[in-house]
């Protein structure tokens, strides 16, 4: 997709243009994500907590902003499949805890180098100093909170 294929787009607007990347982003990624019969949502909370670990789903919701319900479904999914499992709190027997098997090891290992394949692929073409120029343009974006955001997240 090229800017000439979406003349709607006003090249002053730069929530147009972060919206046309974020939905080509999205695009590739789930279609990227095929090969491991993953959805963008698991995809996501494997890698949560194949990064952070044990984790009690609560804080899963809270890392992913979603839901506690919703996160509920997704780790049921990655459960079902084999990539995460739920185990005691050991310091509250009440709290469950859900972790990485050693098979999600392997597919949050595998998705996260085809993550880095595709974003090689899709910005590969920018230099290392519009690279570097683009990440701290938009890490500005991200942490200054906005009027009325409490946070910039």
């Amino acid at each position: 997709m090229h800017s000439r294929d979406l003349p709607q787009l006003r090249p002053e607007r730069l929530d147009d243009l972060v919206l046309a990347v974020s939905r080509r982003l999205r695009r590739r990624w789930a279609h990227g994500l095929s090969p491991w019969g993953l959805s963008p949502h698991q995809s996501r909370a494997l890698r949560v907590v194949t990064s952070y670990g044990d984790l009690r789903l609560g804080d899963l919701a809270e890392h992913l902003r979603i839901a506690p319900r919703s996160a509920t479904e997704v780790v049921d999914g990655l459960v079902e499949r084999g990539l995460l499992e739920r185990v005691a709190d050991p310091a509250d027997r009440r709290a469950t805890l859900v972790r990485p098997t050693p098979e999600g090891e392997k597919v949050g290992a595998e998705v996260d180098a085809a993550r880095g394949a595709d974003a090689e692929a899709l910005f590969g073409h920018l230099t290392a100093g519009e690279r570097a120029d683009l990440v701290r343009l938009l890490r500005k974006v991200v942490d200054t909170p906005g009027p009325g955001e409490p946070d910039g997240h």
